[in-house]
């Protein structure tokens, strides 16, 4: 069940943001086999000049069509895993016009005791849900 943030510059349609949402999270889809339903995604745009995303020295420029993303996940997946889930939302991007150098991904891990998906409960810890498997 990851939660995945987006952040982006103002200036693109519904259409589009709702293209970069579902690219996202059909690249998790496919990479993790979570169910369709765990889709719990949250879309910001900010005006200009409130996202600086540099390329830590490694020799491009972003444009203002950059894509922030934040994936909160539970912990236990091997690094291929990871490093195979950021080449498929790279690709699944590139499909809906967002260039490479235009994606950037921070990956957070966490417990099962770390959720709550509603009425204050923790249902992964008491049972309601079932832990996902890895």
């Amino acid at each position: 069940m990851p939660l995945v943030r987006i952040d982006v510059n103002q200036g693109r349609s519904p259409r589009e943001l709702a293209a970069i949402s579902r690219a996202i999270h059909d690249a998790i889809l496919s990479e993790y086999g979570i169910p369709e339903r765990d889709y719990f995604h949250i879309l910001t745009e900010h005006p200009r000049g409130q996202i600086v995303a540099q390329d830590a020295g490694l020799g491009f420029e972003r444009t203002p069509g950059v894509v922030m993303i934040q994936i909160f996940t539970q912990g236990g997946r091997s690094q291929m895993a990871k490093s195979s889930l950021f080449e498929a939302i790279a690709n699944a991007l590139a499909e809906v016009g967002v260039a490479g150098e235009d994606v950037f991904v921070g990956y957070v891990e966490n417990g099962p005791g770390d959720w709550s998906f509603g009425f204050g409960r923790s249902q992964y810890v008491n049972g309601e849900l079932a832990i996902p498997a890895k």
